[in-house]
Parts: structure tokens; C-alpha cells; sequence
């Protein structure tokens, strides 16, 4: 989808899938914030244990609504974020 480069996003390229946790968890806050409903997770392709670990922490995360891959781009993530903060 052309539209996700205008959204905010994240470049986790050479971040450690042991420190990925805090820096996507802090991106969303900070995200959902600003009110940005939608953010864009760069994880890139590779071996894929870092996308694999993304889509597990954002499995966790409460602020999120709905996830999945950019079927453009099978090298990052799109993130729907709930952005009615408690």
C-alpha cells in the first residue's frame, strides 16, 4: 500500500530480537501518544527471527489492534494501534 510511507515507522534493522521488546514497546506509547493510529514496523526479511519476534511482542502488546505483514514489502510489519488512552 503506498499510504504506509506516510505513516510513522520504526527501522529495527541490526536491533537485537533480546532489546526489541523495549524499543517497540516505547515506539507505540509514544505513538499512540501523538494519537498515530497506524505505524509501520521495519523488521527487513533476513532469517526472519526478527519479524518472527516482532509479531510476537506485538501479540502482547494491549495497544494493539491488528497487525500484518505489507503485502508490498514482506520486510515490515503495518500496526493498527488503539489510540483511546486509558
Amino acid at each position: 500500500m503506498i499510504f504506509w510511507k506516510f505513516y510513522p515507522s520504526i527501522d529495527l534493522h541490526g536491533e537485537y530480537t533480546t532489546t526489541a521488546y523495549t524499543v517497540i514497546h516505547e515506539f507505540l506509547k509514544e505513538q499512540q501518544k501523538l494519537g498515530k493510529e497506524y505505524v509501520v514496523i521495519i523488521h527487513g526479511k533476513g532469517t526472519g527471527k526478527l519479524k518472527e519476534e516482532v509479531h510476537h511482542i506485538l501479540s502482547q502488546e494491549s495497544i494493539v489492534l491488528e497487525y500484518h505483514l505489507d503485502p508490498d514489502n514482506l520486510g515490515q510489519t503495518l500496526v493498527h494501534i488503539n489510540t483511546n488512552v486509558n
